[in-house]
């Protein structure tokens, strides 16, 4: 893992993400909504992961200075921070769209957290005092 992710790891406030951060989200999201009205779901959704396997290529590339020594390292941490990801956006789409969408790889970080998945959809309780 690197020094960054290290430090990421050990200080949580650190991975709270800045709101400029959902801009450029959602910025990305409204190209790909008008782009799979032209070429459809599935060719934009293709299109998509390869242009960030891409573009997270060139970054690895900018930023390492022994890619064929850590390169291993980093197809782990990418496709591990990529299912982590696809889990969040189904479990959260899925509650925000009343979706069963079946148990979360998650389930037990948010109990954890308490948040109380019921039949796919997320809703947060307040952990019990006492």
């Amino acid at each position: 893992m690197s020094d960054e992710n290290q430090t990421q790891a050990q200080n949580p406030q650190q991975n709270q993400l800045d709101p400029a951060f959902f801009t450029c989200v959602n910025e990305y999201l409204e190209l790909t909504n008008k782009q799979s009205q032209q070429q459809g779901l599935k060719r934009i959704s293709m299109a998509s992961m390869y242009a960030a396997s891409r573009f997270n290529a060139h970054v690895y590339l900018a930023n390492v200075s022994d890619p064929a020594g850590e390169r291993k390292e980093f197809l782990d941490y990418m496709t591990t921070m990529y299912r982590r990801m696809l889990n969040e956006n189904l479990d959260g789409l899925g509650a925000e769209r009343g979706v069963n969408v079946g148990e979360s790889e998650l389930a037990a970080e948010y109990a954890a957290a308490g948040v109380k998945l019921d039949t796919g959809v997320a809703t947060f309780e307040e952990p019990s005092k006492g």
